[in-house]
């Protein structure tokens, strides 16, 4: 039976070591810490086709000069960082045009509805129904304009098939009265699923791995090694073990990784943070709601109201600033009654972004057996499960359920 190490226990990782093994192979997962502990336990909890929006977008350029001020809470940025990877930068420009726009949105597109089914698939064989809401979310704008500014998301919707409704105030009152009325306008996002705790989830579905035979492996990894036509993963203590295949999911850890094979990857981090937060007297959200002019999120989750804010580019392990945090929960406060702070730390995750908000799904080039599944920016929990879907079809060479073209390795890596 053929051996294969899945490195990396986030969500694309888990799902992808479920799926192999599903198919017949033996998996053994591997990674630092437990499943579920890194990028993937800190999202806002929406699986949702709306994510195909991705941030670098044709409407980036009339934002641009706002966001080049570094003072909104949707953009921070590390100047030196940007510096050291102008050709990131270029490239990530260079992508928000109408062309690459257009091939971006249709293979996310894809991808999303691929990754929906299979959730919903091993929501119910791990047990995980019941952390499931399907109430959609909804885009709030504090202005008229705001609204109209986002011409091209509701078009790139109605494109999509994406079922929608405009709310005015009274509406949106209607829908979630805990809300302060400082919002004109919304767009309620009802093609969307919600999950009540996302770390947990990944870890209901590593559990779902092991209970079928699976093997998790909790190691600091050092680095690869090819011999010959087989792969061998060595451990930072020194350990090593042989496997026929091996698959990189190591989310915004792939890069540096991958670069110790000499395996150059143009990836940025869009880092974020999040916070747990009571919510004032009986105030209640019944979903995620996004507050498109002040760029963060609150969603309802088991652990409290988690507020997610916007974007930071920066290195990966760079020092938390917690600025950007600080922003978000004054805008929160102002559109909902937002209480006291659930935890003494915020939780700073890397969203790992290559240049065409893609990921990487497929073969290495040249390096036969080296498999690579990374590069999801926000969306790794919406994308994961069919992430893995086409990751195993390929690797198996069962007819494909979407077009692999566009997330092909060759595209950055040669």
């Amino acid at each position: 039976m053929t051996k294969v190490a899945v490195l990396g226990g986030g969500m694309v990782g888990v799902c992808c070591a479920l799926a192999l093994q599903r198919s017949g192979v033996n998996v053994t997962l591997i990674d630092r810490r437990p499943p579920g502990r890194e990028t993937s336990y800190g999202n806002a909890g929406v699986v949702a086709r709306s994510s195909l929006m991705p941030l670098n977008n044709p409407g980036l350029w009339k934002t641009l000069p706002k966001m080049l001020s570094n003072r909104t809470a949707s953009l921070r940025y590390n100047i030196p960082f940007l510096l050291r990877n102008m050709g990131w930068v270029i490239g990530f420009l260079a992508n928000a045009r109408a062309k690459p726009f257009s091939e971006t949105t249709a293979a996310l597109d894809a991808l999303i509805r691929c990754s929906d089914t299979e959730h919903l698939r091993l929501l119910d064989e791990a047990g995980a129904t019941g952390r499931l809401t399907d109430k959609g979310w909804i885009f709030l704008y504090r202005s008229g304009a705001g609204y109209d500014g986002a011409a091209l998301g509701r078009e790139t919707f109605d494109h999509f098939g994406l079922e929608t409704e405009t709310i005015d105030k009274a509406g949106l009152n209607d829908l979630e009265p805990s809300l302060k009325p400082v919002f004109e306008k919304a767009l309620w996002i009802k093609s969307a699923h919600s999950i009540d705790n996302p770390g947990g989830l990944v870890e209901d579905y590593a559990r779902l791995f092991a209970s079928r035979g699976g093997i998790i492996c909790e190691t600091p990894l050092q680095k690869l090694e090819q011999e010959g036509s087989r792969w061998t993963v060595v451990e930072e203590d020194g350990t090593r073990s042989v496997w026929d295949k091996v698959v990189v999911a190591l989310g915004p850890w792939s890069k540096q990784f991958l670069g110790r094979m000499g395996i150059k990857v143009p990836m940025g981090f869009e880092r974020g943070y999040h916070m747990h937060y009571e919510s004032v007297g009986n105030a209640r959200l019944g979903r995620p709601i996004y507050d498109t002019a002040r760029g963060y999120v609150l969603s309802p989750m088991a652990q409290g109201l988690r507020l997610t804010t916007g974007v930071e580019l920066n290195d990966c392990d760079a020092p938390a600033n917690p600025a950007q945090l600080r922003m978000a929960v004054t805008s929160a406060r102002e559109a909902f009654p937002v209480g006291e702070a659930l935890e003494e730390t915020p939780w700073l995750g890397r969203r790992p972004t290559l240049p065409d908000s893609r990921p990487i799904i497929g073969e290495a080039p040249e390096r036969r057996g080296l498999w690579l599944a990374f590069g999801h920016q926000h969306i790794g929990f919406s994308t994961g499960p069919g992430t893995a879907r086409l990751l195993t079809e390929l690797m198996t060479g069962a007819k494909t359920v979407i077009d692999p073209h566009p997330f092909r390795a060759a595209r950055f890596i040669r």
